[in-house]
Formats: structure tokens, sequence, C-alpha cells
């Protein structure tokens, strides 16, 4: 059976309803929309084959088949996590619509994802990053003077790499030293950044003339056409200067994420303050990070005690 298999024509009314709602009212990125909904039409391909065409009549016993029928794939405990999400997600909107008189998604568990430790750089291995970054900025031009304010303000804001390539020009705080992000659910926040990530901020806007063209628009950081930078040469950036680092663990911009929260927290930052910094919904999410320190105070403990 396909598991992605387009689900029969009648709900394709309803599917399309609700991918306007994922988009207008939920505001998910054109990725998460689409796993949303590949996620859906997986479950309601599941409940075809069970004799389940209405979607009045889907109930607690044929997600969970659906769910175990995933599961059965191979599918890690990550994944059916998230497809169980986007399954409850979609009956909660069903029953909130009136197509569903009862929500059989909020009785829908799925298994914990496993949660593994964030790789993080090292003090030492952060400083060589960004020297190696302000020696390129020194002979790449406008480039390299934009290579090194990206790099400074991941690091000194911990903020994802999206976040990062919507900034604009305005929103720059640097009377304050803040920056204005839109996180996800375009969610607002202010993130503040330190004298070294201003400097370089400063240093590229004055070069910014030389990669901006007349579309160019109140981006921030500009890409080598002049348009907005792309996620993806971000992330090109960040493994080519961490390839430079000698012994430094291969990361992309969301490690750098992981390193700035990791080094707040291991500097005495307070849980609360670096979940809003981060712009987590939860504070379990943003606990994991004192798991890494916990882990790094734990491993120096046994090669340095005596009696570890």
């Amino acid at each position: 059976m396909p598991e992605d298999r387009e689900p029969q024509t009648p709900h394709a009314g309803v599917l399309e309803d609700y991918r306007r709602h994922l988009v207008s009212e939920r505001d998910l990125s054109a990725h998460s929309v689409r796993a949303y909904l590949g996620d859906v039409r997986s479950m309601l391909a599941h409940a075809a084959d069970l004799g389940v065409h209405d979607l009045a009549d889907l109930d607690l016993r044929t997600l969970r088949s659906w769910l175990a029928n995933q599961q059965t794939r191979g599918r890690s405990r990550t994944t059916l996590a998230r497809r169980a999400t986007a399954v409850r997600v979609f009956t909660a909107w069903l029953h909130r619509t009136g197509r569903l008189e009862a929500d059989p998604g909020s009785a829908l568990g799925s298994p914990k994802a496993h949660r593994t430790l964030p790789p993080a750089l090292g003090h030492d291995d952060v400083r060589q990053l960004l020297d190696a970054a302000a020696e390129h900025a020194l002979t790449d031009g406008a480039v390299g003077a934009r290579d090194l304010a990206v790099l400074e303000l991941l690091y000194a804001t911990g903020i994802r790499v999206g976040e990062l390539c919507a900034l604009d020009v305005d929103d720059l705080d640097h009377g304050r030293r803040v920056v204005r992000v839109f996180g996800k659910g375009r969610k607002e926040r202010t993130v503040p950044y330190g004298v070294p990530a201003e400097r370089a901020l400063v240093d590229w806007l004055a070069a910014r003339g030389e990669l901006a063209v007349s579309g160019s628009g109140p981006a921030l950081f500009l890409g080598v056409r002049g348009g907005r930078v792309d996620q993806r040469a971000v992330r090109a950036l960040v493994h080519a200067r961490l390839a430079e680092v000698p012994g430094a663990p291969d990361l992309g911009p969301h490690g750098l994420r992981h390193t700035a929260a990791t080094h707040l927290l291991e500097g005495g930052a307070d849980l609360r303050s670096v979940q809003e910094l981060l712009g987590h919904a939860s504070l379990a999410t943003t606990q994991i990070y004192t798991h890494v320190s916990a882990e790094r105070l734990r491993s120096a403990y046994t090669q340095a005690h005596p009696r570890a």
C-alpha cells in the first residue's frame, strides 16, 4: 500500500480548507504545511483501506491502527511523534469546524522521542571559528564582511537560520544592541547581542551597498546576486568555516544555536531567560540544554576526580 497515496476526491475540498488554515491561521512554513498534509493524506489512505471513507466516521481505533502501521514500517520514534501530532492537529480542526462530533485525536498517544544531547562547540572552537571568519572578512570584501556578521549574530543570539535570513535592516536597534526576531507562528521577540556582533554588523552595513541591487529591498543579509540570503548559503558558510577549525565537530547553524544556549547556561543564565531568548514555546524544550551542561560536568568530573 503506497504510504502517502492521495485520499479519495471527496476529501480534496476539506484538505484545501485545512491547508489554508495551516497557512493563514497557524502561519506554518511551506515545508511544515507539506509535511502536515502528507501525514494526513497517509492517515486518510489507511482509513480508506479499513473502509472508513467519511471523515465523520474517523475514530480513535482507526488513528491507532494507522500509527501502528507506521511503526511496522520502521519509522523512528521521532517520526511517529511528529506524524501523531499532525493528525491530532487535523482532527482538532475537524472538530472545531463542525466536521467531527468529537475529537478522536485528543486521545491519540505517541511514543516519546529519544532525547539526545545536541552537539555544541567549545569556547575555543567558537573563538577559532570567528577568528577564521574575521580573516576572511579582510580579504573577501563585502561577502567576507557579511559572513562574519552572520556568524557573530548566530552565536550571539542563538536565533534560527530561518529567523536570521528573514531579518530586515530595520530589525536592528544599534543603540540598545537588540534585534527584533519573528519566530515560529510569527511570534515576535527581542534578542540582545554583544559588542563583537555590533562591530561586525556595522562593518557589513557599510559594505552592503556593494551587493545591493534595485530589488534587494530591506533584507539585512544579501546573497551574491543581491537578493535576500538563502538558508542553504548560510548552512554552507557555517560548514565551510568550521572545517577550518581543527577538531571541531561539523555543525550547521542549528549547532551554533545549541552552542549559544549551552554557553549561556554554563555562564549562569537562568532557564527562563534562555527560553525567552531562543523563542521556545515550552520550557521543556529548553531543559535539554541543562542536560548538556550536566553531561559536560560529569565528563570533567570523571576525568579529574581521583575517585571518580
